[in-house]
């Protein structure tokens, strides 16, 4: 299937308007991989995505411990076509702050198989570990070498991003992307900021979790919650699967109302009538890759986008963040 490609950020990347990504492939004790699913079904969600026209692919040096990157970059030498990889460096304490970034940055590109990646995002700010003037130095530096087509951010506060954004530009490099919890069950970059933000300096935002980690896909309820540890997250309490079951039930409607599409498809869709936003959804099996893919092949009514807004708005205070 043919998707029309959306810029990232202020960049030449080109991208598809929905992105996989690779946290559960290669992550045993949060995602169960190699006890629930493994090797076989990581090929399955790969192709899937690819069969759905799928191009974007988000994995993380701290996923696996680096084994989704090995996953991710086994997988696209043998796509057969173009693919925009995203990775992202990791400022943990005692690591050596922006002194660890050269290495970890060749760990990454080793493990995917690549000579340079198309973003490589900072996961998280740490002021104490990496000042980020200093770090947005080393990620401008890795552009300049030829090792990094586009640089973004991941879990920035609205003022941390604009301050990267400033440090960049002073070496004449973009901010390209920002990615951060979004969902219609936890819209919390419309009130902290960091939407905002990002549509003033033209960077895209990437949400991830953009199904509240299945919640919005019906797959768990209070008496079916997810399996593993994941149970005793608060995304998974009582109260937060009740209090989303409403708005489930009319993303539900709404996918059935386009033909029998999932709630899930719905709530992609939801985040993709947001301008600048791509959804970075995630998946275990073939047959959730497939549907979620399939979302880029409808999209929303006005009328329906303003009726998830309007009963999503009414439970965000209510349900805790996942």
């Amino acid at each position: 299937m043919a998707v029309t490609l959306v810029p990232l950020g202020p960049t030449d990347v080109q991208v598809t308007p929905l992105a996989f990504g690779t946290w559960a492939q290669g992550d045993g004790p949060f995602w169960g991989y190699g006890a629930r699913h493994g090797p076989a079904e990581a090929v399955d969600v790969f192709t899937a995505a690819l069969d759905g026209g799928v191009r974007f692919f988000d994995s993380a040096e701290v996923y696996g411990h680096g084994e989704s990157e090995r996953i991710l970059g086994a997988l696209a030498r043998r796509a057969g076509v173009p693919l925009a990889l995203a990775t992202k460096f990791a400022p943990l304490a005692g690591r050596g702050g922006v002194g660890a970034f050269p290495g970890a940055l060749g760990g990454s590109l080793r493990r995917l198989g690549v000579r340079r990646v198309d973003l490589y995002l900072a996961h998280w700010a740490d002021r104490a570990e990496a000042p980020i003037e200093a770090l947005m130095g080393a990620f401008a530096g890795a552009v300049r070498r030829g090792l990094v087509r586009a640089v973004g951010v991941s879990n920035f506060t609205a003022a941390e991003l604009r301050e990267a954004h400033a440090a960049l530009a002073r070496h004449g490099v973009p901010l390209a992307a920002q990615q951060v919890r979004y969902s219609a069950l936890d819209r919390a970059p419309e009130r902290d900021g960091v939407l905002d933000a990002c549509r003033e300096l033209g960077v895209t935002l990437l949400a991830y979790s953009p199904l509240a980690q299945g919640v919005l896909a019906g797959a768990y309820t209070v008496e079916r919650p997810p399996p593993g540890p994941r149970a005793a997250l608060p995304a998974f309490a009582p109260e937060r699967l009740r209090a989303a079951a409403p708005l489930v039930a009319l993303l539900r409607a709404i996918g059935a109302a386009h033909g029998g599409r999932g709630p899930e498809q719905a709530a992609l869709n939801w985040l993709r009538a947001k301008p600048g936003v791509i959804p970075v959804v995630g998946a275990t099996s073939g047959e959730q890759a497939r549907r979620c893919a399939a979302s880029l092949e409808w999209s929303l009514t006005p009328d329906e986008v303003a009726r998830v807004d309007a009963l999503s708005a009414s439970l965000d205070a209510l349900v805790p963040p996942g």
